[in-house]
């Protein structure tokens, strides 16, 4: 199914990647969409850090390629770090098909990143 601009009636990236994703949003909105619904979190933050990796493999011009997490969420209580990233990872699939190239974890539960600050 194509899917093209209103204005122009061309294809576009944003279009493909609402149609991969099922919303007219970014993949940072969708990331945070997503992880708050299935992680509750007490603290989120994404930063989008593709500017950093521009010419690097799956840097794209508009970005939203690159970003860095951190999280934290009382869902990771039991989990092994490696855990918790799988389990990240797993929820952003979508994401990830739709152009998301790299994720940096940062993730705690709220004990930790209250020892933490």
């Amino acid at each position: 199914r194509w899917v093209k601009d209103k204005k122009t009636k061309h294809l576009t990236w944003k279009s493909i990647l609402s149609l991969k994703l099922g919303m007219s949003d970014s993949i940072q909105s969708s990331i945070r969409a997503k992880l708050n619904g299935a992680l509750s979190p007490v603290l989120l933050e994404i930063v989008d850090e593709s500017a950093k990796h521009a010419g690097h493999a799956g840097a794209r011009p508009g970005g939203q390629t690159h970003f860095a997490v951190k999280i934290v969420s009382s869902n990771f209580e039991g989990l092994s770090r490696v855990e918790r990233q799988r389990k990240v990872y797993g929820l952003l699939e979508p994401q990830f098909a739709a152009g998301l190239h790299a994720l940096a974890l940062k993730t705690m539960t709220p004990d930790e990143a209250r020892l933490k600050s």
